[in-house]
């Protein structure tokens, strides 16, 4: 007697960027990974946006950190970092990027001065912008912004119905005027740091982008390409020149004042920090409040101090991953779970996606903040794993640490609005009841 063969469930979208304006598609997610883990998606045109190729959306854990480690099968050089194809004309543009180069020699380009840029060289130029003091100083000034920022929506709360909403009261000007002091940017300039953000990515969204900017061809110009970013790079050049005449305890002027790099590396570097250094923690912070505001009992245990702090920050960036997902560039024919993919396609990894597979955690759907271990890709894996995550963790260290303290009550006053994208995982609003 044979078994009768019941066929598999079709492959869901994951690409669509509305289904993120509504929920993460963890359902999706999940029929993905048990029976379809590398997955062909379509890319049909969205939102004014022209149709592509179509890629392989990888949504297991292990194949996650399988690409995100192999950087020579898959490069992050080839076609960039972003699931749309960049414009070909653009592309050596994109690569002076260190998100946009791979590790091995063989993928060494040349600066506009002809040296050498390699990504490992890069990482290590600026890594060494990060000293002890500098770390220690900005703790205590990221502790006494959260401070004042939750006082502030607290006693605005009071002075109303009890709610308020939290991205535009606290975490939006938290991650900024963080952002900000570490980089060395004037007050007065601020704000152009939240609207480049907003620019490049929430591109998708036009809440935050505005109608996209056209080219001469009638389709929408990458919010990467260097039209769009010539405004961003004209100020970084305009700065750094400023910190060699008045250099202050800040990473730009480290960086500016560092010889081996040149200004089309600072350039990028200041691009680089602004945009992931902006909205890692704009969009951690408000999704792991919304987490401890839907699970009463562990916000109790973060209370009562049976969930460390720094336990619960691994897991709340598990459970509200801000990065959803990253494209890598098949270099050679191979093979990933059983799928052949060729050289040249587009391979896709969802961390999200990698965040809750029961293959690499235990009740993946369970919030537990004191999770341990917890192998999250939330900040990536392998060579391109987040340069900035250390400070990223210790900004939400110190922020939950200073919600638990100035934060009585805690529940959700409405539903979020969420950005419209499948790269970031943002909140536009938070609406929350923080006082009785």
């Amino acid at each position: 007697m044979t078994t009768p063969q019941h066929p598999l469930p079709h492959v869901p979208d994951v690409f669509d960027p509305r289904l993120y304006a509504h929920s993460v598609p963890y359902d999706r997610y999940r029929t993905l990974r048990d029976h379809h883990p590398v997955a062909w998606q379509e890319e049909p045109a969205v939102l004014g946006w022209p149709a592509g190729p179509g890629f392989w959306a990888v949504t297991r854990h292990a194949d996650v950190t399988a690409v995100l480690k192999d950087s020579a099968t898959y490069s992050s050089r080839l076609g960039a970092t972003q699931i749309r194809d960049p414009d070909p004309a653009d592309l050596p543009f994109i690569r002076r990027m260190m998100l946009n180069q791979d590790p091995s020699p063989s993928s060494q380009l040349r600066s506009s001065r002809g040296d050498p840029i390699v990504h490992g060289r890069l990482r290590t130029l600026v890594s060494r912008a990060f000293t002890p003091r500098r770390v220690a100083r900005f703790e205590a000034v990221a502790r006494e912004r959260a401070r004042s920022l939750l006082s502030g929506a607290v006693d605005e709360a009071r002075a109303g119905d009890g709610t308020c909403d939290l991205v535009a009261t606290v975490t939006d000007d938290y991650a900024l005027l963080n952002l900000a002091d570490l980089l060395g940017v004037p007050k007065s300039d601020r704000g152009l740091l939240l609207h480049w953000t907003r620019r490049v990515i929430g591109y998708q969204d036009p809440d935050e982008a505005g109608e996209p900017v056209l080219g001469p061809d009638g389709r929408p110009v990458n919010p990467r390409s260097p039209a769009m970013l010539a405004d961003m790079f004209a100020y970084a050049a305009e700065l750094a020149a400023h910190k060699r005449r008045h250099p202050g305890d800040d990473i730009l002027t480290a960086l500016a004042t560092t010889p081996e790099l040149t200004t089309a590396e600072l350039e990028m570097f200041f691009f680089l920090l602004t945009i992931a250094g902006n909205d890692t923690v704009r969009g951690a912070a408000p999704g792991g409040v919304l987490a401890l505001a839907g699970h009463p009992g562990e916000l109790r245990g973060l209370r009562e101090g049976t969930a460390p702090v720094a336990l619960a920050v691994e897991e709340l960036l598990r459970w509200h991953p801000p990065v959803l997902s990253f494209r890598r560039t098949a270099a050679r024919d191979t093979e990933l779970a059983g799928r052949r993919i060729r050289r040249g396609d587009k391979v896709v990894v969802f961390h999200a996606a990698a965040n809750r597979d029961e293959r690499a955690f235990p009740e993946p759907d369970r919030l537990d903040l004191t999770r341990d271990p917890n192998p999250h890709v939330s900040f990536g894996d392998g060579p391109h794993v987040c340069l900035g995550a250390h400070f990223a963790r210790l900004q939400l260290v110190v922020f939950y640490e200073e919600l638990l303290e100035a934060v009585p009550v805690l529940h959700p006053a409405g539903p979020p609005s969420r950005l419209v994208s499948h790269f970031i995982n943002g909140l536009k609003t938070l609406p929350l009841r923080v006082v009785d």
